[in-house]
């Protein structure tokens, strides 16, 4: 049964009266934390330069101006409040969600791409500026929104850079954001994972994947994720490894010698994913925390 969403008290003001900007992020932070929005003062600020068509930092000062905001305005925070107090992600009513230093395209039928996926990204982007070749290769399986590909295509310049994505929703999402960030060094690739890229075996220095890794029977918490992410981005089979296990395969063969996997994963699974790597006879597998102090990567050598 799909959890009704909490009533929001209406925000002050009506089409043809304005309202002070302080007023109107204030009443909407109540309206947020009534729903149990997480940082509601954030997201407030956030929907508020949306309408605006500025910056959180622009708001914020508007605010100390004792500035108003017109009627019409007022109508469309209103109208973005209700939808963000029903637990529909900021990201989705934005059309915006940012990464590193990007800001890309999201909507239903991808994954919102998250902050820790940057410090995961960041073990590619070091691993591929440590390649002595003038043209290093790249490759990110499950690209979803083209995230991780475009910051490794963005910050590696002279790389050489594959977003593989089987899912037709995603997939327009990667190449709505790879042909507006004009990324020449990135190319999208439509076919499932397992079957990526066979012209590359052996060639590939770097392999990064944020795959599904949630277990089955494990629902998450968060409204935004359990209702709006794709339940493809999310789900990875009895323990949430299925997928990792392909990867594994899949990275042995486009790998050289040397090469470098990189995956994101569960707090939890990083010594499962360690024994799995092992096995698989990867070497070198480590994990590694975020910046919470959870495990969030793990690290491997072909």
């Amino acid at each position: 049964m799909t959890p009704t969403a909490p009533t929001p008290s209406p925000l002050p003001g009506s089409a043809s009266t304005p309202v002070p900007a302080r007023t109107l992020r204030d009443d909407a932070v109540g309206v947020l934390a009534r729903a149990g929005v997480p940082d509601p003062e954030v997201d407030a600020e956030l929907l508020l330069a949306h309408v605006l068509g500025v910056g959180r930092g622009r708001v914020q000062a508007l605010i100390v101006m004792d500035a108003e905001v017109d009627g019409a305005d007022v109508e469309r925070m209103r109208a973005f409040v209700e939808r963000r107090a029903a637990r529909e992600p900021l990201q989705h009513i934005t059309g915006r969600a940012p990464f590193r230093s990007l800001e890309l395209n999201v909507g239903p039928g991808v994954f919102v791409p998250r902050p820790e996926t940057e410090q995961v990204a960041q073990f590619a982007i070091d691993a591929l500026r440590a390649v002595p070749s003038p043209e290093p290769v790249g490759v990110d399986l499950g690209t979803g929104s083209g995230a991780i590909a475009l910051a490794l295509a963005t910050e590696v310049p002279h790389a050489r850079i594959y977003a593989v994505e089987n899912s037709p929703e995603a997939y327009i999402w990667a190449r709505r954001n790879i042909d507006e960030v004009g990324a020449t060094n990135l190319t999208p690739v439509f076919i499932d994972l397992a079957d990526a890229l066979p012209q590359l075996d052996g060639t590939v220095d770097v392999v990064i994947s944020n795959p599904p890794y949630v277990p089955d029977d494990a629902i998450p918490r968060d409204p935004e994720v359990r209702l709006h992410d794709p339940h493809a981005a999310l789900y990875g089979g009895p323990d949430g490894l299925d997928v990792v296990r392909t990867i594994s395969r899949v990275a042995q063969r486009l790998l050289r010698p040397g090469g470098t996997l990189v995956l994101e994963h569960g707090e939890l699974q990083g010594a499962a994913i360690r024994d799995l790597l092992t096995a698989d006879g990867w070497r070198a597998a480590a994990t590694h925390r975020d910046l919470t102090t959870r495990d969030r990567a793990t690290t491997a050598l072909r």
